[in-house]
């Protein structure tokens, strides 16, 4: 059994999303790495698409702007820690949002 499904009824699980500028990729790992509540979790590439207020000329151009992403399955009650200090240890080009999980597990071999 998953470690998520032995969670209290009291807690919710979480997929808590984050979404960061490129520059800050190595430190929001550093950063997420230190929280003993989070087991893991996936990062990618993405491309934001649009609002332009901040955009360079270039991502203008193209429409897109690169970001990294990286989605945490966790407690939520873990992500007011998570976002506590967050902006003085990474940085704050750092959009976030939660969706509730109904069912999580693992097909092991």
């Amino acid at each position: 059994m998953s470690e998520f499904n032995k969670q209290s009824p009291d807690n919710k699980l979480t997929m808590f999303v984050l979404n960061a500028a490129p520059e800050l990729e190595e430190d929001l790992i550093d950063y997420l790495l230190t929280f003993e509540q989070i087991k893991g979790f996936t990062s990618f590439l993405v491309h934001g698409h649009g609002e332009h207020n901040d955009l360079s000329v270039a991502e203008q151009v193209t429409g897109r702007r690169k970001r990294v992403q990286y989605e945490i399955f966790l407690d939520s009650t873990v992500i007011p820690l998570i976002l506590a200090n967050i902006a003085e240890a990474v940085g704050k080009d750092i959009t976030y949002w939660e969706l509730a999980i109904s069912n999580f597990g693992r097909v092991e071999l």
